[in-house]
């Protein structure tokens, strides 16, 4: 089975942060089984990726081509990455990640034209949250007039059972299908008890934007009663993060340490925190709630995260409201009266979630999901 993806921005552009790195895990783990490549463009932000244009690299054991764009905006419009598209033969499934992009529409056009089948990962982007939130009448414009046609040619696959629900009430695809996000994971897996408790370390792991809740998490702290410190480690636009500095500057200064973008080092950071907060207002996934719950780092994440659910099934952290009162009662009772569950989560969480969202029983699941997808055309 030869599978081609199709991504705006794909590793070493990790910028963009989860969805990208996603995509990357995916392919790497599907190379080891099927013909797996990769179409994307050079984007890194306003930057270029400084890497061979045009022609196959070898990038973690899949191969993948990299086109310039001409735009540097969130367009990311790369007519040489569209005409090598239309001149593709011989490949089963297209699986293009994420929309509102020009690739990623533009592709799909291609695709549906060239009667290849299509998958789409919306990757958050089909949800009620993206389309009330930047560029409403560009989305409600595209969407009517083309969007809503091609993903009725689609078939849909969604990270979580929440974004599956939300997609199905923006469109009607040929099908959708829930499968986790493969999450790459640390090595080491350290289970030893954090001590002491007199000061409850939080952490705030995360792209800066405002869909990620950080404000509430600010606002929620000025409401907590227990000893506490909360590390903010991500980048994101420098304007609103100097705001967020600035709301707390006074007061709270001594009690936050804003400790910038982490890579590779990040398990330490994760491993050396009681809890995790991520009180995002949409989230299709999260793939810091299973870094973190890998190292066995309890989450507190808002109803809104997609992996909300499986958390409560198995009893690895809790659930807040993306409100400051709801986060702030949440942190005050764990820390004041919830660390045997801080410790047994640390014991039992790191293997779960490895059996999980890595592996290759999830390999095969998504091996099937494409047979079945070829089968049915």
């Amino acid at each position: 089975m030869k599978i081609l993806h199709i991504i705006a921005a794909y590793k070493p552009a990790v910028i963009y942060g989860g969805p990208t790195m996603s995509v990357a895990m995916l392919c790497e783990e599907l190379s080891k089984v099927c013909v797996t490549n990769v179409f994307t463009t050079t984007a890194n932000g306003m930057e270029e990726l400084p890497v061979p244009v045009g022609i196959p690299i070898d990038v973690d054991g899949v191969m993948v081509i990299y086109f310039k764009r001409i735009t540097k905006d969130h367009t990311h419009f790369s007519p040489a990455l569209l005409k090598a598209l239309w001149r593709i033969r011989d490949i089963d499934i297209i699986h293009i990640h994420a929309w509102w992009n020009l690739v990623s529409i533009f592709s799909c056009m291609i695709a549906v034209a060239k009667g290849i089948p299509v998958v789409l990962s919306p990757r958050g982007t089909l949800s009620a949250y993206s389309f009330s939130n930047k560029n409403i009448g560009k989305k409600k414009l595209i969407h009517n007039l083309l969007g809503k046609s091609l993903l009725a040619k689609c078939n849909i696959l969604t990270t979580s059972q929440r974004e599956a629900s939300a997609v199905k009430t923006l469109v009607n695809p040929l099908s959708v299908t829930v499968l986790p996000n493969f999450v790459k994971l640390d090595h080491t897996v350290n289970t030893e008890k954090l001590i002491p408790y007199n000061v409850l370390r939080l952490l705030f792991f995360s792209r800066i934007e405002e869909k990620k809740g950080l404000d509430i998490l600010l606002d929620a702290i000025r409401l907590v009663n227990v000893p506490f410190h909360l590390t903010i480690a991500g980048n994101g636009d420098k304007n609103y993060i100097d705001h967020l500095k600035a709301s707390v500057q006074t007061e709270l200064s001594d009690k936050i340490t804003w400790a910038g973008f982490y890579n590779n080092d990040k398990f330490d950071l994760l491993r050396n925190h009681h809890l995790l907060v991520l009180p995002s207002h949409d989230e299709n996934f999260g793939n810091v709630v299973i870094e973190s719950l890998s190292v066995g780092t309890a989450v507190l994440i808002s109803e809104n995260v997609g992996l909300a659910a499986y958390v409560a099934k198995n009893k690895l952290g809790w659930i807040c409201q993306t409100t400051a009162n709801s986060v702030s009662t949440a942190i005050n009772t764990i820390g004041d009266k919830l660390h045997t569950e801080l410790d047994n989560i640390r014991v039992i969480s790191p293997n779960i979630v490895r059996g999980d969202f890595t592996g290759n029983a999830l390999v095969q699941q998504y091996i099937g999901f494409y047979q079945n997808i070829k089968k049915a055309t």
